[in-house]
């Protein structure tokens, strides 16, 4: 798919980022060197924003469910008997298995608990619940795609978010995580 300038307004593309990538003369590649590209001018929040934009609803709910299980193990660390946020991960996974109004409706009570679980949690531990969250809700609002999509893009940010405080190295941590999460979403993507 080449992004063009009409795919990022039909997108609302936010106007620092359209001017950005006109300036770099990027309008008209394809989908994986444009991503490609943002991620070597390390402008990891607009790959992520674009990825899940270009993905089809089982990439990006599976985007959504490898970002969370990356840091899943952050929460687990700081609280072994709040299992909330692993729920929320394997209720997205049983969307992403069979869509149905069961999975659907296990989905959204699993999101709400890992937001309780976020509530309580340390800022490190709380990013994986946000995270695991956030992958249930993508894997709930399937009706309405941009706002799934939205949602994984979310679910990614929260696991980069929770590996930066959890590591205490600062921005490289999140960097690390950032990079990971996004290789995975362009392998999803398939050949390119």
């Amino acid at each position: 798919m080449k992004i063009t300038s009409e795919f990022l307004k039909e997108k609302s593309a936010c106007t620092d980022g359209y001017r950005y990538v006109a300036e770099k003369c990027w309008l008209g590649l394809e989908s994986k060197p444009f991503i490609r590209n943002l991620m070597a001018d390390k402008k990891y929040d607009w790959a992520n924003w674009l990825i899940v934009r270009v993905m089809k609803r089982k990439q990006y709910l599976a985007y959504a469910i490898f970002a969370a299980e990356q840091v899943i193990g952050i929460h687990e660390n700081q609280h072994p008997k709040d299992d909330r946020p692993r729920k929320a991960i394997e209720a997205a996974k049983a969307i992403l298995k069979s869509n149905n109004a069961k999975t659907r409706d296990a989905a959204w009570a699993a999101r709400d608990a890992a937001r309780a679980s976020w509530a309580a949690g340390a800022a490190w531990a709380a990013g994986a619940a946000w995270a695991a969250g956030d992958a249930a809700w993508a894997a709930w609002a399937a009706g309405d795609a941009a706002r799934a999509a939205g949602y994984a893009a979310r679910a990614a940010w929260a696991a980069g978010d929770a590996a930066r405080a959890a590591w205490a190295a600062g921005d490289a941590a999140q960097e690390k995580m950032q990079i990971t999460i996004l290789n995975y979403g362009l392998k999803s993507l398939g050949a390119k």
